[in-house]
């Protein structure tokens, strides 16, 4: 993998969103950290469509941040936040598999509710599909929930296609919803 690391509070990037905030793209830093557990639970709180589904403890996010930023000092992990108004606001990730399937990254990608449907997701996975290209990826897919019509409009508009479904493959509040896998070609 050619070098791709945003480094700790690197700015890759600064955008204006529709609603006239500028967020700024750029690598966490160890300073997130209670921004990080604020943003994992409020979208547990809100029931977004996401796998978590019981709140994080600041200790359990410090250890995954602690984690991340290993992967990332190892180039197995392509990271950026975006802050609006000094708060992480989303957070997207893509990381690279290895052996045979080094060529390929998982990507994942959050925002907060109150910042959905203002251009940062899209700009968020943008610049992760930017650095996942520059870091020699060929193939980046991920999962959504077949469920969640707004971020598959997305992911379609940005190239995605559907390569699979497990049916069923989510159950959440006493419903099964299907798990969509989709991929593009960078």
């Amino acid at each position: 993998m050619t070098t791709s690391v945003i480094r700790p509070g690197e700015v890759h990037a600064r955008l204006a969103l529709s609603d006239g905030q500028t967020a700024i793209l750029r690598g966490p830093n160890w300073n997130d950290l209670d921004d990080l557990t604020d943003y994992i639970n409020g979208l547990v709180a809100e029931g977004a469509q996401i796998t978590k589904t019981e709140p994080i403890s600041r200790e359990a996010e410090a250890e995954w941040l602690g984690q991340r930023f290993s992967e990332i000092e190892n180039e197995r992990m392509i990271m950026l936040v975006a802050e609006v108004y000094g708060k992480v606001v989303a957070v997207g990730e893509v990381g690279p598999l290895t052996g045979e399937r080094g060529h390929t990254g998982y990507l994942g990608i959050g925002v907060s509710k109150e910042k959905r449907g203002k251009g940062l997701g899209e700009s968020l996975m943008r610049a992760l599909l930017k650095l996942a290209k520059r870091a020699d990826l060929k193939i980046v897919f991920l999962d959504a929930f077949a469920t969640n019509k707004a971020a598959i409009g997305l992911y379609e508009k940005l190239g995605f296609k559907e390569i699979g479904r497990i049916p069923k493959g989510l159950f959440r509040q006493g419903n099964y919803i299907d798990l969509v896998r989709m991929a593009v070609e960078i």
